[in-house]
């Protein structure tokens, strides 16, 4: 079967989502409508970068690639490092430059699906695991800090009060994607990257990139777990409408259960805060 690509099922979910929030009225931007990258670059433009990156971290002489999955020098490779530089940094900039300084949304909400370790990566296996959570902006580290540019974006994000609406945002999309899909809530396995905030348990505070850069509230989503059992069959169901039985429950296409729980999460949030 085809390999399971998050960013093609995060688009499908997008495009879905957008679809029902435009019949509500919102005006909605998908940051990409296509399998492409937003940026221009490459990981090949980014090797030279990658190299010196790599030296000046004491790698002296860096391979260019990994001998294979299990190499543990796997990421002190040109190739590792140059494709960290791209999706971690260069895709999620130019994005952040569509949001600050063309599109000015009132929300960001950034779709994803979870993963699980697969075991031996010369024999993987599918996970009995499946949970939920989603994250807002917080809980730096001290060694973040010490980059200017991190505690600017910090002290920036403070003053713009976004807090004060993206965590009753993420409670109430939380509440509505717990009840849709029946998920639990996912356990972190260690709390020095992260804090849990709010009151429904699923819900953390984390410093990543995209929740910190886009200046304007931002609810990430960390549903399903893509290589578990469970939902590795419903992804190759694929999407169809009402419901059919998988793993011996009725089930909503995993693309519209998705979809439809953001959906109603937001409805839920915007009709209380507005007094609808």
């Amino acid at each position: 079967s085809e390999p399971v690509r998050e960013g093609d099922l995060t688009l499908q979910v997008a495009r879905r989502l957008a679809s029902r929030l435009g019949k509500l009225g919102a005006k909605v931007f998908l940051l990409r409508n296509s399998s492409e990258p937003v940026t221009l670059r490459r990981p090949d433009d980014l090797r030279e970068l990658a190299r010196k990156i790599l030296i000046e971290n004491g790698v002296p002489q860096p391979r260019a690639d990994w001998l294979d999955p299990n190499d543990p020098e796997k990421q002190q490779t040109i190739r590792w490092q140059s494709e960290i530089l791209f999706y971690r940094y260069s895709e999620i900039r130019r994005r952040a430059a569509l949001v600050n300084f063309k599109l000015h949304p009132d929300l960001t909400v950034c779709l994803h699906f979870n993963a699980e370790s697969w075991g031996d990566p010369n024999n993987p296996a599918l996970s009995d695991l499946n949970h939920l959570h989603l994250l807002v902006n917080g809980s730096y580290l001290p060694e973040e800090l010490e980059f200017d540019d991190e505690r600017f974006e910090m002290v920036r994000r403070l003053l713009s009060r976004a807090y004060d609406e993206e965590l009753p945002l993420a409670d109430t999309i939380a509440s509505a994607m717990a009840r849709e899909t029946g998920l639990p809530p996912y356990q972190y396995p260690t709390g020095n990257t992260t804090t849990r905030v709010g009151a429904t348990g699923y819900v953390y505070a984390r410093n990543l990139l995209a929740t910190r850069l886009y200046r304007c509230p931002v609810v990430y989503c960390e549903p399903y777990v893509m290589n578990s059992k469970d939902v590795y069959a419903r992804i190759e169901a694929g999407d169809y409408e009402g419901t059919r039985k998988i793993n011996g429950l009725e089930r909503k296409s995993i693309f519209r259960e998705y979809a439809d729980s953001v959906a109603d999460g937001l409805v839920e949030y915007y009709s209380r805060a507005r007094g609808l």
